[in-house]
């Protein structure tokens, strides 16, 4: 019987919200989401409170590491708590997209497909899956990451094409797509669009999306439960796999194995995979060679760092999106400034808006760097010309001193006329500072150069790759 302390389910709901926010805040995501992600508040008998979780290991491991601190924290929350008891209550993980489903209990046509994410257990029962618990594919997924909401730019126009091709297509165009780059530039975006789009506009194809940490999890535990089968069933009868951030299980022999088997018993199919990763296939360390050569084999594309253009109208859209109005001038000090990745940038632009909208300040630029000031400087530009001079002389296999003299054959006029672009680009030298500089030209002379360069990008696909790439070894 419940108490009559504090019997409310909105009270315990808050009370439970609060203590899963300080269990997150002390032990950090990665073991939240791995262990503790999956409690879920049950009832009070008493002073006894139950919560509980889908599996007697994932409850044993709690009660040995949490279980004190759990208790205690819901005595700081509840008084009238003085123990808190985990119990197994099974759950299933279905990730259901349309199509194999059959008819559903009022014997009308189900919409989705369930593809168990099986918790079976041992003869006790534990994992046993119930049809009526099942969760869409599209609960797992951001509704903000669609393609319409994705700014294309040059540093990742290939990604996005080849997404969107993946997305479409009826057919299986490239196996895998292989979509890699650094933190925050967009390859969880396109894979939840990717994931969206197929489930809206193909729902014949059965979808499953999920970490690469997800899958290893999964699979540990297929083979503690002795359920491996059922797993490979699971991922084998898919339309489309979608593994993001598969560097997770890279030194992970035995998962490294079973995916394998996976990737080649889904592509003898002929059944669509999309991987997303920080680094590059052959970048992959402690990656099987074997594994490395077939993540290779379909269509590798780069997401590369943002450029000043595509954090620009990121941020505009974003500012469009949230209805504020950023005089023009703050737009591009952010976009010259923050160029990290773009999680940074949307989080200054939120706390631009949030400053604006909930202190009532005006959006100035002074304002804007004072509410900055810790993120301007963490991306605070320490590119010198010096360095910019001797790389780009490197890369055109020209002498440094050509970066000063008054040489005007093409060979040494057009990297240096690179170097001036860059400078102004990745520096904050003004352009009388940055003439003088080379061989103390006048700022006109940068100028020309600056506006030669962009033009040569335009319209020399090789020129524009050589200027790209020269920009990101400088910004490592």
């Amino acid at each position: 019987m419940v108490d009559h302390w504090e019997n409310s389910n909105s009270t315990l709901a808050e009370q439970w919200a609060s203590v899963r926010g300080q269990l997150r805040a002390e032990v950090g995501d990665a073991a939240f989401n791995s262990w503790l992600k999956p409690l879920t508040l049950g009832e009070i008998l008493g002073s006894r409170l139950r919560i509980t979780v889908p599996t007697r290991f994932m409850r044993d491991w709690i009660e040995q590491n949490y279980g004190d601190r759990l208790t205690e924290l819901w005595q700081e929350k509840n008084s009238g708590v003085t123990e808190v008891e985990i119990i197994v209550e099974p759950i299933s993980t279905l990730i259901k997209t349309p199509s194999l489903a059959g008819r559903d209990k009022d014997g009308g046509n189900q919409s989705l497909t369930a593809i168990p994410l099986s918790d079976q257990g041992d003869n006790n029962g534990e994992g046993n899956l119930e049809q009526s618990d099942t969760k869409n594919v599209t609960d797992l997924l951001d509704k903000r990451f669609t393609f319409k909401n994705f700014i294309v730019g040059r540093t990742n126009e290939l990604a996005h094409a080849a997404a969107r091709r993946a997305a479409e297509s009826d057919s299986v165009q490239f196996n895998p797509l292989f979509l890699f780059g650094g933190v925050g530039l967009g390859k969880t975006h396109l894979m939840h669009a990717i994931a969206w789009h197929i489930t809206s506009e193909n729902p014949g194809r059965r979808v499953l999306y999920m970490s690469a940490e997800k899958f290893m999890y999964q699979f540990v535990r297929a083979l503690r439960f002795r359920t491996t089968m059922d797993f490979k069933e699971q991922f084998r009868s898919v339309d489309v796999l979608m593994i993001d951030d598969i560097q997770f299980i890279c030194g992970k022999d035995s998962t490294q194995e079973e995916f394998f088997h996976t990737f080649n018993a889904l592509v003898d199919q002929n059944r669509q995979i999309v991987v997303s990763a920080d680094k590059s296939p052959s970048d992959l360390e402690g990656m099987e060679e074997r594994l490395r050569s077939r993540l290779g084999c379909g269509l590798v594309a780069d997401i590369h760092p943002t450029d000043y253009e595509l954090r620009l109208g990121i941020l505009k859209d974003k500012a469009e999106r949230l209805g504020a109005k950023l005089p023009d001038k703050v737009v591009e000090f952010l976009a010259h400034k923050i160029n990290s990745n773009v999680r940074e940038l949307e989080g200054a632009l939120n706390r631009i808006v949030a400053q604006s909208t909930l202190v009532g300040d005006a959006v100035t630029l002074e304002v804007t760097q004072e509410i900055l000031r810790d993120l301007l400087r963490a991306n605070d530009r320490r590119i010198t010309i010096e360095e910019i001079q001797k790389c780009v002389a490197e890369h055109f296999n020209v002498r440094l001193v050509d970066m000063h003299s008054a040489r005007r054959a093409r060979a040494v006029a057009r990297p240096r006329q690179v170097a001036m672009y860059l400078s102004k680009q990745l520096t904050a030298r003004s352009l009388p500072e940055i003439g003088r500089k080379f061989g103390g030209r006048d700022h006109t002379t940068v100028m020309h150069a600056v506006k030669k360069v962009e033009e040569l990008r335009t319209l020399d696909s090789s020129f524009h790759e050589d200027v790209e790439l020269l920009r990101r070894m400088l910004e490592i």
